[in-house]
């Protein structure tokens, strides 16, 4: 703006100079000087980039005017006008340079914040790429982990069921018991109980006993209680007997800790005998309690047919 004015204060004084002459005093290098300077002060550039220049070319154009306005020779005037416009060349040229200059510095500023925003994005990526793959490595040492914990859980489970297995295979071989397909079943013969009563000795207790072991030690087990007599005596008096010999049973083992849910009872009397009927010997087996012990987890089959 100050360059402006002094352009216009310039131009004024030449104005007047002319006015107060009966001829105006100029030369065509006077000319173009001033031409050249009104386009100097109208290109923002040279304001910005070039103000010392600019007010150097200034103060010779003004010394070019002046000398005009005194009528000085027309070769001083030229000298001078030549000087001016040559220093508003140069506040062209100044300004032009260093607008280029400015131009690259902005250019390369703008080009550093590219790479830079570039960098930070690709830092952000492999950032995140990280924390991925670190969420990623700790899920799969969790699950890892897991199926560890899994497995040894399932040999623990497995240890397990082979020692209830083998402990199992113990207590039944000690009880005499003999695998079929309804379960493994444990035979108490008559000598366990007092001679037609349904009261169970000493022995038949023990026995019980080691049944009841069996129970605690396999709890997805249950029992069913089947009471038999021979053939002697009546019908109606057989399956009495029986049922009370079986009932006698469920109560021993009830009172050795088997929940009675896992309990259950049936009489037959003199049906299914195991043996003839004829002999005293014979008749003994047919009185007998058998207890059949279910497989692992099932239920236990009914009796198919009377023999």
């Amino acid at each position: 703006m100050k360059n402006r004015k002094s352009a216009v204060s310039i131009l004024a004084a030449a104005v007047l100079a002319a006015a107060c002459a009966s001829a105006p005093m100029t030369t065509p290098t006077l000319d173009q000087a001033r031409a050249d300077f009104v386009s100097a002060n109208n290109n923002s550039q040279v304001s910005t980039y070039a103000p010392l220049e600019f007010k150097q070319a200034s103060e010779a154009l003004d010394q070019a005017n002046q000398a005009a306005a005194r009528r000085e020779s027309l070769s001083d005037i030229d000298r001078l006008a030549y000087v001016a416009k040559q220093r508003i060349a140069t506040a062209q040229e100044v300004a032009k340079g260093k607008a280029a200059e400015a131009n690259i510095a902005d250019a390369t500023r703008q080009r550093d914040m590219v790479r830079l925003d570039a960098r930070t994005a690709e830092a952000d990526r492999a950032k995140r790429d990280a924390e991925a793959a670190q969420a990623a490595a700790q899920q799969a040492q969790g699950q890892a982990q897991q199926a560890q914990m899994q497995a040894q859980a399932a040999q623990a489970e497995t240890a397990a069921m082979a020692e209830r297995a083998a402990k199992l295979e113990a207590l039944l071989v000690d009880l005499q018991a003999v695998k079929t397909e309804r379960g493994f079943v444990v035979t108490i013969g008559d000598v366990l109980f007092a001679t037609d009563q349904a009261v169970l000795n000493a022995n038949g207790v023990s026995t019980l006993r080691k049944l009841a072991d069996v129970m605690a030690q396999n709890p997805n087990r249950t029992v069913l209680i089947e009471g038999f007599t021979d053939s002697t005596g009546s019908e109606s008096h057989n399956q009495q007997l029986s049922e009370r010999r079986a009932a006698a049973v469920a109560t021993a083992l009830a009172g050795q800790g088997v929940p009675r849910e896992r309990i259950a009872m049936r009489a037959y009397g003199e049906a299914f005998p195991v043996a003839s009927n004829d002999s005293a010997a014979s008749r003994q087996q047919n009185r007998r309690v058998e207890i059949v012990l279910s497989n692992e987890g099932a239920a236990i089959p009914p009796r198919a047919a009377a023999r």
